[in-house]
């Protein structure tokens, strides 16, 4: 709630303090006395404009402190912990605000510079202003689901919901990835496809490219070796051949050698050695001839599937070595398609799955929805009569959204809407409701409402403005009872509503002798009763207005 409020140099305001406590507080005074400043003071701690016209004349700047208790779990003190700034160990937020007189300011958030936004973010979570052109909250149609879902009791509730929605979003943007992934492999299965076509006709091996070089490279050279072992053979194995001379050596050294007691031993063994050597290279040289005798083609195959893999790995943009790796990886590419097919398939039904069970929390939301709207609606309907409004029309408007704007807060819209005459058409509360009204319907909701916001202060601005009498009373009660669960700050002229309040503060106008000054008074019971003395007769109060102020304040205790 709002603890105090310190002012220095607003408008006709020098230098004020105020501590303001729990319930009804009422600030009265005549018309222009300055009641209007002090809502200007406090909007400017909450974050609205500053202008250089709030700036008192001949002083420097203005500076405005708005001091509140909050407890832990209150969304304030979530903000103060995104922007960074330590909460206040006492559990109070200071909001402060300076505007220079060439209409510059600076915005403090428990003595640490801050911007205006967040004062503005902190204010709204803190204060709830209704009054002429000041009306915010209820007004906004963005907060009435929220509002209705917090004065409904959901089957589903609203965070279930969140997370059906969020499921179903995860799971449809697996899907969606999953199908997009598919559909660009798809584009390139064909080309996979005649690229591993090319490859399983090839079957490359991983050193196919250097065996290949080197049998080229023989067959190249095959007519000249064939030559050369032509040769070979016939200068070992020809009529005057070295096998034959070594045979004739041999036969003639094995006939001498029996009367050469063992002189040619060496020699036989010699000569038989290199006769078994030279039917050994007669016998490679046979082999190799035999290598060589090829089909005339033969160098032309290998030339062409050399020529075929090279090609294909400049294709590819791989070494020849590297073909049968690229060869699995199309594979395993085209395996992936398929298994994406499947993986696609899957992730489909599951999102479908998500979606179903994201519609049945909507439709229990919705219908709890239903539900409570035909309860709040009656509620503030009971409320209308007594505030003057009784032909007035309200009702929860509940508008179902097309699938592309469904969200986390379910399929439809809510917005409060009002008829003020009979055979008028119902429309959104700002444009329908004249100014008092207006006000009469936010205290109608507010009171039916109180207990889903989590704003703890609500200032009224002349909410029984035009009215009078009975009416006047009901909405002092309203207020009375409002000021039960919430702090509410009334600014009144009327002296019902006056007598209702737990606090009293009067502002006053006095002439001084260079300049104007506001101050604010807070009343005993006394002093109190004189002012709605004062407010019931005018200027000159007679003893039964004093009487019937008594009576005012008497038949207002709760």
């Amino acid at each position: 709630m709002l603890l105090g409020l310190t002012i220095r140099d607003v408008v006709l305001i020098e230098r004020l303090s105020l501590a303001f406590r729990p319930g009804l507080c009422v600030l009265t005074g005549e018309t222009g006395a300055g009641k209007s400043i002090l809502m200007d003071a406090l909007g400017l701690a909450l974050g609205r404009r500053a202008e250089a016209s709030l700036v008192r004349p001949g002083a420097e700047q203005a500076a405005v402190a708005a001091e509140f208790a909050v407890g832990g779990n209150h969304p304030a003190s979530a903000i103060l912990d995104r922007a960074g700034i330590a909460a206040d160990l006492s559990g109070t937020i200071v909001l402060r605000r300076i505007v220079t007189a060439d209409g510059r300011s600076r915005a403090f958030v428990n003595d640490e510079p801050a911007s205006v936004g967040l004062l503005r973010e902190l204010g709204d979570n803190l204060v709830e202003i209704q009054g002429q052109g000041e009306q915010r909250g209820l007004l906004d149609p963005a907060t009435h689901r929220e509002l209705l879902d917090a004065f409904a009791e959901h089957v589903v509730s609203p965070r279930a919901l969140a997370a059906a929605w969020q499921e179903w979003r995860t799971a449809q943007d697996a899907a969606a990835e999953a199908a997009r992934r598919l559909a660009e492999a798809r584009v390139e299965e064909d080309l996979l496809r005649h690229e591993k076509a090319e490859l399983d006709a090839l079957a490359p091996e991983g050193d196919e490219e250097d065996r290949l070089a080197t049998r080229r490279a023989l067959l190249q050279n095959a007519e000249r070796l064939g030559e050369a072992i032509t040769d070979a053979l016939a200068e070992l194995d020809g009529e005057t051949g070295a096998q034959r001379a070594l045979a004739r050596a041999l036969r003639r050294l094995e006939r001498a050698r029996d009367r050469a007691q063992g002189l040619l031993d060496n020699a036989v063994a010699a000569s038989e050695r290199a006769a078994n050597e030279t039917a050994e290279a007669l016998a490679a040289l046979a082999i190799a001839a035999q290598a060589l005798d090829l089909d005339p083609r033969a160098l032309e195959q290998v030339e062409e599937r050399l020529f075929a893999l090279r090609a294909l790995a400049r294709k590819h943009n791989v070494a020849v070595a590297d073909l049968p790796r690229v060869h699995e990886a199309i594979v395993i590419r085209l395996g992936a398609i398929e298994t994406g097919a499947e993986n696609a398939v899957a992730l489909e039904k599951t999102a479908a799955a998500a979606r179903g069970r994201y519609i049945d929390a909507a439709a229990s939301v919705s219908r709890a929805r239903e539900e409570a709207a035909r309860r709040l609606d009656a509620a503030i309907s009971a409320e209308l009569k007594p505030l003057r409004l009784d032909k007035a029309r309200f009702r929860t408007v509940l508008s179902p959204l097309a699938e592309a704007e469904w969200g986390q807060h379910g399929c439809e819209r809510a917005q409060f809407e009002v008829a003020t005459n009979p055979g008028a058409p119902f429309g959104p509360l700002a444009k329908i409701a004249s100014g008092g009204e207006l006000s009469r319907f936010m205290l109608a909701l507010k009171l039916v409402l109180a207990g889903t916001s989590s704003v703890p202060t609500l200032i009224f601005d002349e909410v029984d403005s035009g009215i009078g009498g009975a009416v006047a009373a009901a909405v002092g009660e309203r207020l009375q009872r409002l000021g039960s669960r919430l702090q509410v700050l009334v600014v009144t002229h009327s002296p019902q509503v006056a007598a209702r309040g737990a606090h009293h503060w009067r502002v006053a106008k006095t002439q001084g002798r260079q300049a104007t000054i506001t101050s604010v008074e807070e009343l005993d019971a006394g002093t109190r009763q004189e002012e709605i003395a004062r407010m019931l007769s005018g200027s000159t109060i007679t003893a039964e207005a004093r009487a019937a102020a008594a009576s005012l304040i008497a038949g207002a205790r709760p």
